[in-house]
């Protein structure tokens, strides 16, 4: 759809699969209110290890229960709606590390959007 091409904002978030807001888990939160926000879309993905703020290294293990592993949420949309989703999310990134880059959307195809 031609609305989304062009220049854009993409968003990272870089969270802790363990990371939650009242109860609920935090990348599920902010998936749900991109929705609601409006964005055009939302991308979660799964880190098999890293080492933050904390220099301490985090990876996968096969023999633990618990895995608390990096997780990067991405986001592409204008500046505009990118910064105002930003200012409602803020209050609930307890730890978190967020980046904004500038991308050139040259495609965004979807049968939802045929002519």
């Amino acid at each position: 759809m031609k609305r989304y091409l062009g220049s854009r904002k993409k968003l990272k978030i870089y969270i802790d699969s363990d990371d939650s807001f009242q109860g609920e888990a935090l990348w599920q939160l902010i998936l749900k209110e991109a929705k609601a926000y409006g964005l055009a879309g939302a991308t979660v993905y799964k880190a098999v290890a890293g080492m933050g703020a904390h220099s301490e290294l985090r990876t996968f293990n096969v023999w633990s229960l618990s895995q608390k592993l990096p997780l990067i949420i991405e986001m592409i949309d204008s500046e505009a709606k990118i910064r105002g989703f930003l200012a409602q999310i803020e209050p609930k990134l307890s730890e978190a590390l967020v980046t904004l880059e500038d991308v050139e959307v040259l495609l965004y195809k979807h049968p939802k959007f045929a002519q």
